[in-house]
């Protein structure tokens, strides 16, 4: 081997040490986090999420609402997402709205009216159930919560949500 050839050898072996060594030492002092997993789920059987999708296209509930969206995606739609709507509300509230001649009377919405909840008292009182049975089947893992209630507060008020306490009533 060259004499120059040596100092390149020595030369690129000291920068591999070197940087080598200083990644090292950046993840020793920021670990690497895990990536927690998607955190929207559903318990609802195949049959029950059929036949709601369906209901939910006919009624075109996601010309307002998105359902497994991702975080960019809710900022285009002009009402809260559904995505962990049965960790924030439970099937027998769900079935009362759904029932309301006036949604707005139940939750209160700063919305224009043409994307306020419109009525869904006139479906079939067995659609208006898979409807609250599905809705309350959509849930989120603890870990992701806080952040649903936060989207749905700023969808509603028109204010982000300052205390994590505060989010509007069961």
């Amino acid at each position: 081997m060259r004499r120059g050839e040596k100092g390149i050898l020595l030369l690129t072996a000291a920068l591999v040490l070197f940087f080598g060594a200083r990644n090292v030492i950046h993840l020793e002092h920021h670990p690497v986090s895990q990536d927690p997993g998607i955190p929207f789920y559903s318990t609802a059987s195949h049959e029950v999420a059929r036949k709601a999708t369906d209901i939910i296209r006919e009624q075109g509930c996601r010309n307002c609402h998105t359902l497994w969206a991702t975080q960019s995606m809710v900022q285009f739609v002009p009402s809260p997402p559904l995505d962990g709507i049965g960790s924030l509300r439970n099937e027998a509230w769900l079935y009362k709205y759904f029932s309301a001649k006036d949604p707005q009377q139940m939750l209160p919405s700063r919305m224009k009216p043409k994307y306020r909840m419109p009525s869904y008292a006139d479906l079939p009182e067995n659609d208006r159930r898979l409807l609250a049975s599905y809705m309350a089947s959509l849930k989120v893992k603890d870990w992701y919560l806080k952040k649903v209630r936060e989207v749905e507060y700023e969808k509603l008020t028109g204010h982000p949500m300052v205390d994590a306490g505060m989010h509007p009533s069961r």
